[in-house]
Formats: structure tokens, sequence, C-alpha cells
């Protein structure tokens, strides 16, 4: 039985979600929705605010009045209030301004220490405020000249930069926060995601670093951080961030200075320890950073010139950008089978620049559906009812869609990457070879396989450890299956529900089969099903 021209509407009040009959929503859509003044003077004041070239034109979101889909048979007119859409679509032209990170690392390397020349504020006044800010932070922000060169310098930079930095702050501190909190982390360190990746979860570093705090393969693996050829878990913001948090806390209770944690979160915890040794032992950062690798040099200045700016922003003149929704509140739905994006957006209307911003772990825009791992989609709050509510409507349009394309463009196959793997020596190998194929160092190689040379042979098996992640054998993606292979003869008594079936889903496979047929024979009075289940699908 097919399903043609029916109005499924959904309006939202108090988050609850009431169905409307067709002549219901009729009713509705016929009703004009006109901008108050209050409206009208929000656009015109978004329009004003410098670094936003145009305002988005307001429109519905979730299911908007004019989206179709289901192969054309079902037509949606699922709405959101007019005025928080005009609020958060342009609001969203800020979080998704990611071109931040080339900036920040380019500053972080070219710091000019010692030249304090053209000052934008007087060294008198900023004593007194590193003073203030010494006095209620663990971090030593006590003054000195090199501090100065860099405080001094990031005042003179780009004030659109740092106004767009602090914006993106509204949406990630408050996450960033409760997890500093959990594991009882000064909340400054919230400062050092911006100095790692100008908050930007997709940031990649030359060297394979990834993510808002830019985990290299490894270390992200060992604190459950994976990766595969369809996810990559360094760019999920909240799990990367307890990552790092576990992290940090760790290098505390190494060092137990916060200033040495953050030079180590840098360089790694060895390279701290040999500066602390060629400098005699001493442990003060300011008079290690001679014998830290340069990047690291500038980075603790980097953080603490960061953490002044926004500490004093008000006293600088920086105006960031001031939503009235100051971060999408959000909820996450496990994902019942393979989705993809555009799936996704064609029915809730949620632009793909914001659900790609909600979600960036996923590399390929595809929520792959694996066997014994769970994955989540993260939507606004409002989306996330409309989605739970029409699932099984959404998965049998997925499924479809993808079924319709899989010859001409079927899906990629899914390989989980590996943190160690066993290298088999081939002719012409030498260690250097290996060693610059896997971005790692040859005396590495040696320490991992006791070699007390150089020397190697052909057909010698090696455990490295890679500095990227290197894809192992493909893993089974469960696909939809398609619903003419999957029909059964109607001679055939009992179905097994899938996950994902739903009744309607179901009744389509057996021609003549209706949902009260199904609902009759199996003494079932509403539609809910679990897998495994066991319907009788024939009267016989």
């Amino acid at each position: 039985m097919k399903i043609k021209n029916v109005v499924l509407g959904i309006t939202f009040c108090s988050g609850i979600a009431f169905a409307q009959t067709p002549k219901q929503e009729k009713d509705s859509i016929a009703v004009e929705v006109e901008e108050t003044q209050e409206e009208i003077d929000f656009t015109k004041k978004a329009d004003r605010h410098p670094g936003f070239d145009r305002v988005i034109e307001p429109q519905f979101t979730a299911f908007s009045r004019s989206s179709s889909f289901l192969n054309e048979e079902v037509l949606f007119g699922l709405r959101d209030y007019h005025q928080p859409a005009l609020i958060d679509s342009i609001w969203q032209q800020t979080l998704l301004d990611s071109r931040l990170y080339d900036e920040m690392q380019e500053s972080i390397e070219n710091i000019p220490y010692n030249d304090t020349v053209n000052k934008a504020i007087s060294t008198e006044v900023l004593k007194e405020r590193l003073a203030l800010l010494n006095a209620k932070t663990p971090f030593n922000v006590t003054y000195n000249e090199s501090l100065e060169s860099v405080i001094q310098y990031y005042l003179k930079r780009d004030k659109e930069v740092m106004e767009r930095l602090m914006s993106l702050g509204h949406y990630y501190f408050p996450l960033f926060e409760e997890k500093l909190d959990k594991y009882d982390i000064p909340l400054e360190i919230k400062y050092l995601a911006i100095v790692e990746s100008a908050l930007n979860p997709r940031a990649k570093s030359r060297v394979g670093a990834t993510g808002l705090w830019q985990f290299m393969f490894a270390t992200g693996k060992m604190h459950g951080l994976d990766v595969s050829s369809y996810v990559d878990e360094r760019m999920d913001p909240v799990l990367a961030t307890e990552a790092a948090c576990q992290y940090l806390s760790n290098l505390y209770k190494t060092f137990g200075d916060w200033d040495l944690v953050l030079a180590s979160y840098n360089s790694g915890p060895g390279n701290v320890s040999k500066a602390i040794r060629r400098s005699g032992g001493n442990t003060d950062y300011w008079e290690l950073r001679n014998y830290l690798p340069r990047e690291t040099a500038g980075y603790v200045p980097a953080f603490l010139a960061t953490m002044y700016l926004f500490e004093y922003a008000d006293e600088h003149g920086y105006q960031p950008y001031q939503p009235e929704i100051t971060y999408f509140e959000t909820d996450t739905v496990k994902v019942k089978q393979l989705i993809k994006f555009d799936q996704i957006t064609r029915v809730t209307n949620i632009e793909t620049e914001l659900l790609e911003f909600l979600n960036p772990s996923y590399k390929l825009n595809i929520v792959p559906f694996i066997k014994d791992e769970e994955y989540y989609i993260r939507l606004p709050l409002v989306e996330t009812g409309i989605f739970v509510a029409n699932e099984n409507l959404i998965y049998n349009y997925a499924e479809e869609a993808i079924l319709a394309t899989a010859e001409e463009k079927p899906l990629p196959k899914y390989y989980e990457a590996d943190d160690k793997i066993r290298y088999r020596v081939r002719s012409g190998d030498y260690l250097g070879r290996i060693a610059e194929k896997f971005g790692v160092g040859v005396s590495k190689i040696r320490r991992w396989n006791n070699l007390r040379s150089n020397n190697i042979r052909v057909g010698q098996y090696l455990t490295i450890y890679p500095r990227k992640p290197v894809a192992s054998n493909p893993v089974n993606i469960q696909k939809p299956t398609s619903t003419k292979n999957a029909s059964v003869k109607t001679s055939e008594k009992y179905y097994i529900v899938r996950k994902g079936d739903s009744l309607w889903s179901i009744s389509k496979k057996f021609p003549g089969i209706t949902v009260q047929n199904i609902q009759k024979w199996n003494d079932i009075s509403g539609n809910k099903l679990k897998p495994g289940m066991k319907l009788k699908v024939s009267n016989g």
C-alpha cells in the first residue's frame, strides 16, 4: 500500500509536538507570517555589524512548507518560530568561520620578542593588570619584557580576528568549562584551545595534529579517540575535550606546575624534562624557555597573551558579536542506520554548513552504522525532537535515496586506523626510508624493536607506531537492503524485525499487505517494534 499526498504538519509549543490533520495543516499554511517591527530592526542591526557581508534571509527551519521527500509521496510542513530562526541564521556566520587557524599558528611561530616599539598600552598599566591576573590564576603571569612584547604584538593584530575568536568562545567555552571543572583543572585552560586550533574543530597541523585540542594520532588513541575512514573522534568537540582534560590532568600529576603542563602539552613531557636538566634543574618556565623547541618557546607566551586579551577585552575596545542566543542548544540522537548529511538537511532543512559545524567528526558527511559501535548526530534542540518524532519516515527516505544511487555512487569502504602496525621489510628498504614513510624517527623504530644497529633484512617484521593513522583491513558497514531484493513472497508466513524497521516499511515488502493487516494478525495496537520480533505476515 502506498501513501499518496499525505501532509504531516507538526508545530512546536514549549517543546511539545502536536500532529495536525491535513485540514488543519492546510489552514495553518494559509496564515501569512508578518515581520514585526522588532524583527525588522534586528535585521538592520545585524546588517550593520562589521564582519558580516550579508544577512541570511529568514526562513523556517525544520521541515519547510516547500520541503518534500520520500519519493515525492509525503509532504512535510514542519515549521520553526520566525524570530529564533532569524537570530540563529545570523549567528551561524560567526560560528562557521574557520579561517583563523593558520593566522594563529603563524603568529605563534613569528612572535617578535623584546620589541615593544609603538606600544598599544603603557608598561605601567600592563604591569598593574598582569599583577591582578597573577593574583587570581595558578599561571605565572608576572611581568617580564618578553611577555610584554607578545601582548603588545597581539594588541596590534587585526582586531576583527580577535573579535571572531571571542564570538566563537561563546559557543565552545561553556563546554570546555564543564569538562575542566569535572577534572579540577583551572578554567583558564579554555584559552589553550584558541592557541591550539583557533577553535576550529577540523584544524589539522602540518604534522597531523588534529581537532580543537590538536591531538596526534597515537596520543588521541591512548585517550580513546578512534579514527576511521568515516570518523575522526579527535574532531568531536565533546570527546576531544574529555580526552584533553584527562591528558592535562596526568601532566599536572607529573610536573605539578601549570606552566610546565602547557609546555609539555605542546612539545611533549620528554622535551620539558630535557630542558629542566639542561638548565641545571630549574623549573621556572621563563628560565627554561631558551632550552625548549622554538615553537614551544612561543607557546606559553601566546597562551598568556590570549588570556590577557580575553580578560581585558572591554578595556581594549573589543566588541565581539553578541547574539541573543549565544550558542545553539543542541542534543544528540543515536543513529539507527547509515544516513548522509544531505538526507538530513533535506528533511530537516538545517543548513549543511551548520550540520557540519555541529558534527565535525564525520569526515565524509556520512554517519555510518557499524556493528557494536554507537554513533550520534547532533542537532539543534527543536530539530532533535522533530527527527525523533519522524525517524522511521526519515530512515525510510534515507534508505531509498542510498539504494537509488548505489550503483552510480557506491558507499566508500570503512577502514579503522591502527595505532600500531607490523611492517614487513621489502627489498630496497632501510630504516631511514621506513622512518620517513611513517613519519617517525629511526631511533624510535630501533627502540620499539630492540635493534642494536640499523641493519635489517628482507622479510623481517618491524613494529611501528606511525605518526599518522594507517588504514587496517576493511570493516563491514551495514548498508541498507534493497526493498526489491528484500521483498518476501506472500506465501511466507513470518518476518523477523530488523533495526530501523517500521510497520509501514515492512508492509511495503509484502505486496497487498497493509499496516492494519500486520497489526490485526499479530494483535498489535500501536506501532512499536523491537529487533528480533517475529511478525505474522500472512493470513494463512
